[in-house]
């Protein structure tokens, strides 16, 4: 299955090269690739700035999210065919290969041919015939065996075989199976694999729930009502509503049922003091206003000045006109105490796999220490600035032990002024553990993997 082919190292990069959907997809692979750039607002700010069509963003943005998704697959069978260290090549080369891959295993609609001399133009413009035609001889040998590709075996390394099928760090393929057993990590991997719908919470602020749906089927979008929250709804798809006056008017927000689900348990009231520690982009807060019907107080606090600016935009958007806005570290913050505290923590991420595949490479398991440490030192500042007789609510977007359930209970081993309250009062059964939080999974709910927990202090 070996291709015998060395592709020469070349350091000088042209910057007139990355044309058209793929040209593009490899331009931005490249910076995820080097920097530490997170793909989403890589591929915001292209789709922004970018002449192409919308047939070409789509299947740019298809590409570049579907290699990042795959990469553990693509980069096997990449290493099958290539001659020499893949992993050590050029990374316009790697990419170049990789976007072709991408679409002649995963796009049908995409003509094979299309897809090879696409990536082999691309290699010709960057470094000469010479080397587009020994990436063409690869992408060909490839076209030649595709159908005998051979994976990793299940019988030598069944951890191996799910890491590289289901494209996922091997570390956390690990992990998963032990925590797991084998067939539910396989399910949880398969559902971080596929493409997430996307979840609206209408902005009753604004505009009547049963109005909205009329303008989504007015604009033939496809949607289904979510089971699990009243006034969030799914749709497949965003053209001709994203960019919409609805969207400017601030009658929806994209939203995952998940963090909805930390705001229903928080259940804040018209009249409250609500303090969000980690505000930032501002969903929760929204919701929590619109819940209060902008009565009361919404202490918005985030660390960067920069991204508290979203958060004002996004209250300035939906109508939120009982927030204001701290710029302090929810660790160390000092402000008087609230009837109700969400602490959304920042977290390592592996529940939002499917809408950030990039996130499940920058990840190591050595991560997770160093944000319980972070997470431990905000829940517990929290704690201080709840009211006798009020509420905290812990929520991340992660699916991970250490970073939910077992350091929320480490921290009430400390503090006896507060205990647990069910979250079956507040949410659907469904997502509720048995011990009394929220506690969501891709393959099983259909949304973000999450974890909330509602906790009361005591009146005295």
């Amino acid at each position: 299955m070996t291709q015998e082919v060395q592709i020469p190292q070349h350091d000088q990069e042209p910057s007139s090269i990355y044309r058209g959907p793929r040209g593009t997809a490899v331009k931005l692979l490249n910076r995820v690739e080097r920097s530490d750039a997170y793909l989403d607002r890589l591929l915001d700010a292209e789709m922004r700035s970018t002449d192409m069509n919308e047939l070409d963003r789509g299947l740019m943005n298809e590409i570049v999210t579907g290699v990042i998704r795959w990469q553990a697959k693509l980069d096997w069978v990449l290493t099958g065919f290539f001659h020499g260290n893949f992993t050590k090549a050029e990374t316009n080369i790697k990419n170049a290969l990789r976007v072709a891959l991408y679409q002649i295993l995963f796009l049908d609609k995409v003509p094979h041919s299309a897809a090879v001399n696409e990536s082999v133009e691309f290699i010709k413009r960057l470094r000469g015939q010479k080397v587009g035609d020994l990436v063409n001889a690869i992408l060909r040998n490839i076209l030649r065996n595709v159908e005998n590709i051979r994976y990793p075996d299940p019988k030598e390394d069944r951890i191996q075989h799910l890491a590289v099928i289901e494209s996922h760090p091997y570390w956390l393929v690990k992990r998963w199976v032990e925590r797991f057993g084998y067939d539910e990590a396989k399910s949880l991997l398969a559902a971080n694999n596929r493409r997430p719908d996307l979840t609206l919470r209408v902005n009753r602020l604004k505009i009547d729930f049963n109005y909205f749906l009329s303008q989504l089927d007015h604009h033939q979008m496809q949607f289904s009502r979510s089971s699990y929250l009243d006034f969030f709804v799914r749709v497949r798809h965003m053209s001709g509503i994203g960019g919409s006056e609805m969207f400017r008017q601030g009658f929806f927000v994209v939203q995952d049922e998940s963090a909805g689900l930390a705001v229903q348990l928080l259940d804040p009231k018209p009249g409250d003091r609500v303090i969000d520690m980690c505000a930032a982009p501002g969903g929760k807060t929204t919701f929590i206003g619109e819940l209060m019907k902008n009565l009361g107080e919404v202490v918005a606090v985030d660390r960067y000045e920069t991204r508290l600016n979203l958060v004002k935009s996004a209250c300035q958007r939906l109508g939120i006109a009982n927030a204001h806005f701290v710029s302090a570290d929810a660790a160390s913050l000092q402000t008087q105490p609230a009837d109700k505290v969400l602490v959304d923590a920042p977290c390592s991420g592996l529940g939002v796999l499917a809408k950030k595949p990039d996130a499940k490479w920058k990840r190591e398991p050595e991560d997770l220490l160093k944000l319980v440490k972070l997470q431990g030192a905000i829940l517990e500042n929290a704690m201080a600035h709840v009211k006798p007789g009020g509420v905290l609510v812990y929520s991340t977007c992660t699916t991970e032990p250490e970073e939910n359930i077992l350091l929320v209970n480490n921290a009430l081993s400390t503090h006896p002024e507060f205990t647990i309250e069910n979250a079956g009062q507040f949410v659907k059964p469904e997502v509720v553990h048995p011990d009394g939080f929220i506690e969501t999974f891709p393959n099983k709910h259909g949304m973000d993997g999450a974890f909330a927990i509602r906790l009361r202090k005591s009146a005295s």
